[in-house]
């Protein structure tokens, strides 16, 4: 069921996203002080492909280095990819087999606005006892 999903993701939306992603870390690794948002660009631009079957759980070692790259990162590239996934969604939202990609996307919305801090794992292999922040 997540391979459907997944796929139907990919073709209704998910490419598109992935790209905005790769665009934007690209742009920020042009400067080497923004190459940190570029790693994380990369990073969502993976999740962003293919999400089902993927949590978000935090990070064990986030610090202030993290509170720092998620103000920098909504600045930069947080608000504009953020918009992109909420148009998304809406258009999603306008067919029925489109109503649980438009949910996952507005799921991917937290972690696409402040994405340090927190780590991408499978479902399967979630720490014990740690819940996951998002899981689509």
């Amino acid at each position: 069921m997540r391979t459907l999903l997944n796929i139907i993701w990919l073709i209704f939306g998910g490419f598109w996203l992935w790209l905005g992603y790769v665009l934007a870390g690209i742009i920020c690794c042009l400067l080497i002080v923004t190459i940190p948002l570029g790693v994380a660009s990369f990073r969502m631009a993976s999740y962003t492909l293919w999400p089902f079957g993927r949590a978000v759980v935090r990070a064990p070692d986030a610090g202030a280095g993290s509170a720092i790259g998620n103000v920098l990162w909504f600045i930069l590239c947080g608000w504009w990819l953020a918009l992109g996934h909420l148009m998304t969604a809406v258009a999603q939202a306008l067919t029925i087999i489109g109503i649980p990609l438009a949910i996952a996307n507005l799921k991917l919305l937290p972690v696409s606005i402040v994405p340090f801090g927190k780590q991408i794992v499978p479902s399967d292999l979630l720490p014990p006892g740690q819940r996951p922040l998002h899981a689509i």
